[in-house]
């Protein structure tokens, strides 16, 4: 599942605080927070016949993580809104793109860690591609990671923030082991996510994912408990061990990036005879019908 370069994207246009510049020409102060120390949060969205899907959603989340990490200015719905739509309108893009908002603390007097050193405001990135779902809906291959996810008494996952190095290190290992990416547990042990997406389960027709404790709170993620309630779908939010894991009929990976994924294998293990199976496949099936029935959203 490794990405590669799409020629749709040789000459896009990157929209920092307003400004649109070519690919190669788009940068960011040294001085920016996010790159002194990752000072920054960050929305991925999905566009679909010219809407992004729970576009309000997500913005919420962004606003949410930045009033946690105490960003003196965040700019409103509207105004991210416009300017995500002028970034799409430059990039003639109106379907099958995913689009990348970074929202850091802005730029620092000094280098240094101190928020007080920032004194303009934020800096705004919007970074719209040609990219359909990345991962292959034959299925994917997972390992479990030996890093674990924090819980909120360390670094609290509902803020949504740049450091990703967890993921970057749980996808090293993935790689080197010749999968597509890694599960990663929580403190204690039990399900959190995977570097990229959330993990659900489906064991005797019951759906079930871990609970926001170690993960944050995935868009994507609520779209399918709401399905399963929407259509009586037995469905359940808890610590989820290892081994349940291993049992369970069916895995499958849920984010805007890769929509749902069904998984085949686990830590060498098959699942669901390495197919897609029957509740991944009808939950795909419900979950594409709600991003076609709902209206779009541009902050009106």
């Amino acid at each position: 599942m490794l990405q590669t370069f799409n020629e749709k994207n040789a000459n896009l246009l990157i929209n920092i605080n307003g400004e649109l510049f070519h690919r190669d020409k788009a940068a960011i102060s040294p001085f920016d927070s996010a790159v002194q120390g990752g000072d920054a949060v960050w929305e991925g969205l999905r566009l679909y016949d010219n809407k992004i899907f729970r576009l309000k959603q997500h913005l919420e989340r962004l606003r949410h993580s930045a009033k946690a990490l105490a960003f003196d200015t965040i700019p409103t719905n509207e105004h991210l809104c416009a300017e995500t739509r002028k970034t799409l309108d430059a990039n003639k893009m109106t379907d099958n793109a995913h689009i990348r908002l970074t929202l850091t603390r802005g730029v620092k007097l000094t280098s240094g860690m101190d928020p007080r050193l920032n004194t303009q405001g934020p800096t705004l990135i919007v970074l719209a591609e040609h990219k359909p779902p990345v991962y292959d809906t034959a299925g994917i291959t997972l390992i479990t990671s030996a890093i674990r996810r924090w819980r909120s008494d360390t670094l609290d996952p509902k803020i949504h923030h740049c450091n990703l190095l967890q993921s970057i290190l749980a996808k090293i290992q993935a790689n080197a082991a010749g999968v597509d990416d890694a599960l990663m547990l929580d403190d204690a042990g039990f399900l959190a996510e995977t570097n990229a997406t959330h993990v659900f389960s489906d064991t005797e027709g019951v759906v079930e994912t871990s609970r926001s404790v170690a993960c944050p709170e995935g868009v994507t993620r609520s779209v399918v408990l709401e399905l399963c309630r929407t259509h009586d779908i037995p469905c359940a939010e808890r610590d989820i061990s290892l081994a349940e894991v291993y049992r369970a009929d069916e895995i499958f990976c849920t984010g805007t990036m890769g929509e749902l994924a069904p998984v085949l294998t686990l830590d060498g293990r098959t699942i669901a005879d390495a197919n897609p199976g029957p509740m991944t496949t009808r939950l795909t099936k419900l979950f594409r019908e709600q991003v076609a029935a709902e209206p779009a959203w541009w902050g009106e």
